[in-house]
């Protein structure tokens, strides 16, 4: 892996409950001066939440800051003879207590400001790694992944798209992929490139924000949805996000002459209300794609087509599917059932996690 390509290394996962560390030396009990809302945007401190409607209200959205007790996870003596007493807190080992898409509690001090009380748990969580090995999540709650390549400058790196939708599949994350820049190639071409994930089952959208190719399409996908658009920098996501809704007028950059990579145009996250229903999250461009640990057979999970050929056992019950006689897979390859190339993929993946542990 190139020092380029550990830039931006980012991961996703599910949260898992923590038994022995809780988030605070009580429990928060909903009163009447409490509120809940949805976290649009953190920025130096300071969490604009959009309110929910309520009977006597409007959606409006308000400035927060957060109580000091959700700055630190606090560890909990365990004697059942001794009173409950706190017996150490730190700060969390992720970098955000409150990001992108979480649902909070607060109590308001005014018709524009709050302060942040309580985090609601979270269904998965988009991060990346951070300073000193701390993460850094960058979007949470969300229904589906939009996966964003460029049919041509940058040509898509196919690897790298499989890494994308095995973070989306190991997270019950739906895999949404777009072939932007459509207009610039030709039919065998795009064929080539994105036919293959379209016959596995996933959607594939071909679009071009500058031809407005497929914007109906997406439109219509990211309706009364949570979603996320990621993908390498200068593949256009920002620009699609125009298209979609010309008024968010985000900006947008163009792509390097000299190695056709991409340059960061969005900086700041933040959970953009639709018109037509929904919310989308711009992330900021990554150079790379880390996954978090997993074992072969989870990885497993993340290819699909997969399943089908693994119906039928294989000779041994250890198989890893790579060097094993009477291995299902490798037989569903051989027939053309599965691609080499996906498989191959497959076997990269699973190397480069075993070498990480």
């Amino acid at each position: 892996m190139s020092p380029a390509d550990k830039e931006n290394p980012l991961i996703v996962t599910k949260i898992s409950p923590v038994t022995e560390i809780e988030p605070f030396p009580f429990e928060p009990v909903p009163h009447a001066g409490m509120h809940e809302g949805l976290v649009l945007k953190v920025h130096s401190g300071q969490f604009i939440v959009h309110a929910d409607a309520d009977k006597a209200s409007q959606p409006h959205t308000l400035h927060c800051t957060l109580r000091g007790n959700l700055k630190k996870k606090f560890t909990y003596s365990s004697s059942g003879s001794q009173p409950r007493r706190v017996t150490r807190a730190k700060q969390p080992r992720h970098a955000d207590v409150v990001a992108v898409g979480d649902r909070v509690r607060y109590t308001t001090e005014d018709e524009q400001t709050g302060v942040i009380e309580e985090v609601l748990p979270r269904t998965t969580r988009f991060a990346r790694s951070a300073f000193r090995g701390r993460e850094q999540t960058l979007v949470t709650n969300l229904d589906q992944l939009v996966i964003v390549f460029a049919c041509v400058e940058p040509n898509p790196d196919l690897w790298r798209i499989d890494r994308w939708i095995v973070a989306a599949e190991s997270n019950g994350l739906e895999p949404l992929i777009i072939a932007n820049k459509r207009d610039r190639t030709d039919e065998a071409t795009f064929q080539e490139r994105f036919e293959e994930y379209a016959r596995i089952g996933y959607r594939v959208i071909a679009t071009s924000a500058k031809q407005t190719i497929g914007i109906t399409e997406l439109r219509a996908a990211l309706r009364g949805r949570v979603s996320a658009f990621t993908g390498p920098s200068g593949v256009g996501k920002s620009s699609l996000l125009n298209s979609v809704q010309p008024e968010l007028k985000l900006d947008t950059g163009e792509i390097g002459l000299v190695t056709f990579k991409g340059r960061h145009t969005t900086t700041v996250r933040e959970l953009i209300p639709l018109e037509t229903g929904g919310w989308v999250a711009d992330t900021p461009g990554l150079r790379n794609l880390e996954l978090l640990a997993m074992s072969r057979e989870e990885l497993l999970e993340g290819f699909i087509e997969f399943a089908a050929a693994l119906e039928t056992p294989c000779r041994f019950r250890n198989c890893i599917h790579e060097n094993e006689p009477g291995c299902s897979l490798k037989a569903a390859v051989a027939n053309g059932q599965i691609s080499q190339r996906r498989y191959d993929s497959f076997l990269l993946l699973a190397r480069e996690l075993e070498a990480g542990r």
